[in-house]
């Protein structure tokens, strides 16, 4: 870690790449694996544009488990320690494939959001934005308006929010570090984005529990570590 550490505080610009990983150490469940969220389930069925027009009663009770899922779970050491990171100019910003909001819970500001957010709900006719909470109520799907209350993510046939998605392009290509944290960098836009920094000259760290199809781009891989405890040991090292 005292390489990282040196690299970061020689980096002008380090951009942070997270992805499910950085969440499941929160207590949040993945999606793929074994343990996952789409286990024995049909994404297209559940979280899908088709799903919230066709079979609403069952989108909204799996978004609803979702959002409690997610309030009863909490920012880790790694999520401070990044905003801590950004306070001080360490971390340019943060491209995330994650939408449960926590690095903006643990304060961190410059946050690209490529799958939308678990955070709010908005009304589908009126675009009335509410706090994710609504959605655990009786009528929680119900809009003062009288339309459909859906979760601010991306779903399966919407494509991903342009604003967001030109902020991380313009941070890859821009970066000096880039610093992938829990990624298995296996679906496409994501792994994009590390390879534009790459070849953007930047220097390229994935820190993830599996083998990523990038592991040979980077200039350092981190595998038998956990992200908050690796971010942790790189402060005493910042610090030191």
């Amino acid at each position: 870690m005292e390489s990282l550490a040196k690299w970061l505080q020689q980096s002008p610009r380090t951009i942070v790449f997270t992805g499910a990983g950085m969440s499941t150490e929160s207590g949040l469940p993945d999606f793929r694996s074994q343990t996952g969220l789409w286990r024995g389930l049909d994404p297209q069925q559940l979280a899908s544009t088709k799903a919230m027009r066709e079979n609403r009663d069952e989108f909204a009770a799996f978004y609803r488990k979702r959002i409690e899922g997610l309030l009863s779970c909490q920012p880790h050491a790694g999520h401070e320690l990044l905003a801590k990171w950004e306070q001080r100019g360490l971390v340019e910003g943060i491209i995330t494939q994650n939408v449960d909001g926590f690095h903006q819970r643990a304060g961190s500001q410059a946050v690209a959001q490529l799958h939308g957010t678990l955070s709010t709900v908005s009304c589908i006719r009126c675009q009335e934005r509410y706090s994710s909470e609504r959605y655990l109520q009786a009528d929680g799907t119900r809009c003062a308006c009288g339309g459909f209350v859906r979760p601010d993510v991306v779903l399966f046939g919407e494509a991903l929010p342009p604003t967001q998605v030109e902020q991380a392009v313009e941070w890859a290509e821009s970066a000096s570090l880039f610093l992938v944290l829990g990624s298995s960098l296996t679906v496409s836009p994501a792994n994009w984005f590390p390879q534009r920094a790459k070849e953007s000259g930047a220097r390229l760290v994935i820190v993830n529990q599996e083998p990523t199809p990038l592991d040979d781009w980077a200039d350092f891989v981190v595998r038998d570590q956990k992200i908050g405890e690796l971010l942790s040991q790189t402060e005493r090292w910042l610090t030191s």
